[in-house]
C-alpha cells in the first residue's frame, strides 16, 4: 500500500516538475515476458511470436537495470530489419529511442526518436519523447559548460578579467585618441 502511495505521489511530483513520463518496468513483469516468449516459441503462430518478443523488448528497455536494456535495444536492433510494416518500424524505433535514452545515449535517442516521427510526424508518444531526449540534452551541455568553468584554474580565470581590463582600457584610449584628433 505505502509502495502505491509512493508510486502516485512520484507520478504527481513529476507531472508538477516536468519530470520525465516514461514508465518503468518491473523484474516480475520481465519474466512473465521471458515466459510468454518462451511458451510461444513452442509451436505458436508466428505472429504470437512477434508480439511476445515486442512485449519483452518494451519490458527490457523500461527497465531500471542497465543489463536489461541492453538485451533490450540489441533485440530490438536485431529485429528492426526484419520487419517492412511501417507501423512496426515505428514501434520498433520508439522503443530504441527509449532503450537509448536510458542508456544515457541521449544523440542516439534523438536520432531514432527522429527517424520514428519520419514514419508518423503526429505520434504524441514520440513527440513526447523527443521533447525529453531535448531537455536531457540541453541539461547535459550546461552541466558540462559548468565543470568546464568550474575546471579553469583561477589562473586562466584571472588572465582573461586581466586581458579583458586591458582591453577596455586600450579601447578608450584609442576612443579619446580618436575624439582628438
Amino acid at each position: 500500500m505505502d509502495a502505491k502511495f509512493g508510486s502516485l505521489f512520484e507520478t504527481i511530483g513529476n507531472f508538477f516538475t516536468g519530470g520525465e513520463q516514461i514508465p518503468w518496468c518491473d523484474r516480475d513483469v520481465i519474466a512473465g515476458c521471458e515466459r510468454e516468449v518462451a511458451e510461444a516459441a513452442n509451436g505458436d503462430s508466428e505472429e504470437r511470436k512477434n508480439e511476445s518478443i515486442m512485449r519483452l523488448s518494451w519490458a527490457l528497455v523500461h527497465s531500471r537495470q542497465k543489463e536489461d536494456i541492453q538485451r533490450g535495444i540489441a533485440m530490438l536492433e536485431t529485429s528492426l530489419g526484419n520487419d517492412k510494416s511501417p507501423l512496426h518500424q515505428r514501434e520498433k524505433l520508439y522503443l530504441l529511442a527509449v532503450g537509448y535514452y536510458r542508456s544515457n545515449d541521449y544523440g542516439r535517442s534523438r536520432q531514432l526518436v527522429e527517424q520514428c516521427l519520419e514514419i508518423a510526424p503526429d505520434w504524441r508518444q514520440a513527440l513526447s519523447l523527443k521533447k525529453i531526449v531535448e531537455d536531457r540534452i540541453a541539461k547535459a551541455l550546461t552541466k558540462e559548460l559548468q565543470m568546464f568553468v568550474v575546471s579553469m584554474p583561477d589562473g586562466v580565470i584571472g588572465i582573461g578579467i586581466t586581458a579583458t581590463a586591458v582591453g577596455l582600457i586600450v579601447g578608450g584610449i584609442a576612443t579619446a585618441l580618436a575624439r582628438r584628433s
